[in-house]
């Protein structure tokens, strides 16, 4: 699939100078990424990209973005032929224990997925949202590729100059 719209990230306001950097993710690692592989975590609305940022206790401070997308190709991972083809399943994208899984195993299934559909060549992946609060209609873009150009395209959404 390709997405082309409008893309929200709720971003740790120390990350918030660097919204295109996929920097934490690249550090710590992510459901849908291992570390050392940068990532941007986006939603496909505001409420959701909310609750992503904002998943354990209350409601922290978060600088919110927005950003334009042309970007391609996507793998749907709410397209359960495209899932088994895959060898993995809407449960194992949902569970709760990916975290354990890095640590002990050394990268989570999740991980291990987003990295062969790197290698295939998909930019990112649409996947659900698991946070708090989500339903099957609150949707994330997972991205591994952007840039400035076509077919990745990601531009920052700051006409302002507001983040410097």
């Amino acid at each position: 699939m390709h997405y082309v719209g409008l893309l929200y990230r709720a971003l740790n306001p120390v990350y918030a100078r660097e919204p295109m950097s996929g920097e934490g993710a690249r550090r710590y690692g992510g459901r849908f990424n291992p570390r050392g592989m940068p990532a941007l975590y986006t939603s496909q609305s505001v409420m959701t990209a909310i609750r992503e940022a904002n998943q354990i206790g209350t409601l922290q401070p978060t600088t919110l973005v927005a950003y334009e997308a042309e970007i391609g190709p996507i793998f749907d991972a709410t397209d359960p032929a495209a899932l088994d083809a895959e060898g993995i399943t809407a449960g194992q994208l949902a569970a709760d224990d990916w975290r354990l899984k890095m640590l002990a195993e050394g990268k989570a299934p999740t991980q291990r997925l987003a990295e062969r559909l790197k290698t295939a060549g998909y930019a990112g992946m649409q996947v659900r949202s698991y946070a708090k609060g989500a339903t099957e209609h609150d949707m994330n873009l997972v991205l591994w590729v952007w840039g400035a150009e076509l077919p990745t395209r990601l531009r920052l959404v700051d006409d302002e100059g507001r983040l410097g």
